[in-house]
């Protein structure tokens, strides 16, 4: 049987406690997924484009999660959650 339950397990759990759920959810789909646009992000957490966006800025504020430049495509970002050194 498979373990259903997630958790973020590259993150302190202190980090996520205060932030609102979206938030939450777009950490533990980082951690999870690896590298992704706000806009494979929106898909798969199904949230909306904007509540991805300012869930994404409260994570870079805390430092959780860092962003760069796509090279597919400069017009779009590719998110990952901040490693020890970030």
């Amino acid at each position: 049987m498979s373990d259903t339950s997630y958790s973020v397990t590259s993150l302190d759990p202190a980090d996520l406690a205060d932030l609102p759920p979206s938030a939450k959810l777009v950490a533990t789909t980082l951690d999870h997924e690896g590298e992704l646009t706000q806009t494979q992000l929106a898909d798969k957490t199904r949230l909306s484009v904007r509540t991805v966006r300012t869930a994404l800025r409260r994570l870079e504020d805390r430092d959780v999660v860092t962003s760069r430049p796509s090279v597919r495509d400069a017009r779009h970002r590719l998110y990952s959650l901040a490693g020890p050194s970030d």
